[in-house]
């Protein structure tokens, strides 16, 4: 088997959008194949390594940089790095992909509203309410990706669907072997 290079996928959209979902199914079908593969989670990131940053502006900035710091550190030692993070600017999406030698931007796309009807947490209500302030999509802006590397649309497809196309990707730039056999890693596609 051909060797893997490092790679940093960041999943960008709004809450709700499937990034997680998505970055969670992907890695389940690279650990099929045995392959080094880390999630960074913004949520969880932002419980840990990003404690004490709020949500203006400047701690956004800060919170997606922090990620893109520690993806960079994994993907340069060989390691495929799924980042689930909102990142709602293209100004720091397009820092991340200067700075990032191996970098994949995937915008997870679902309209608002559907996003809101997969709400779990509640987030989006209160963010009308006025509980949550500068909340992404409600009233702090997402700058949808001009050209991103690959678009999954989530409210069309499955999620097997959006993992197949970013496996075929990475195999397409040579980010993993075409040898994995993506029909044995993604039989639902």
């Amino acid at each position: 088997m051909q060797p893997v290079r490092g790679v940093t996928v960041w999943f960008t959209g709004l809450s709700g959008a499937g990034k997680t979902t998505l970055a969670q199914a992907v890695a389940g079908r690279l650990k099929i194949a045995n392959l080094k593969v880390e999630i960074l989670d913004g949520d969880v990131m932002r419980q840990h390594l990003c404690k004490g940053l709020g949500f203006s502006d400047e701690d956004r900035i800060e919170n997606i940089r922090r990620i893109g710091f520690v993806a960079n550190l994994l993907s340069r030692n060989g390691i495929i790095v799924l980042v689930a993070a909102i990142a709602p600017y293209r100004h720091i999406r397009a820092e991340l992909k200067q700075n990032i030698d191996n970098f994949i931007e995937v915008y997870v796309n679902a309209p608002p509203e559907i996003c809101e009807r997969r709400d779990v947490k509640g987030l989006y209500a209160k963010a009308r309410a006025g509980l949550i302030p500068n909340f992404t999509g409600i009233d702090a802006v997402y700058e949808i990706p001009l050209a991103p590397d690959l678009e999954c649309q989530t409210d069309r497809q499955t999620i097997a669907q959006s993992a197949a196309e970013v496996l075929q990707k990475l195999v397409a730039l040579g980010y993993i072997p075409a040898t994995c056999h993506l029909d044995d890693i993604c039989p639902n596609a």
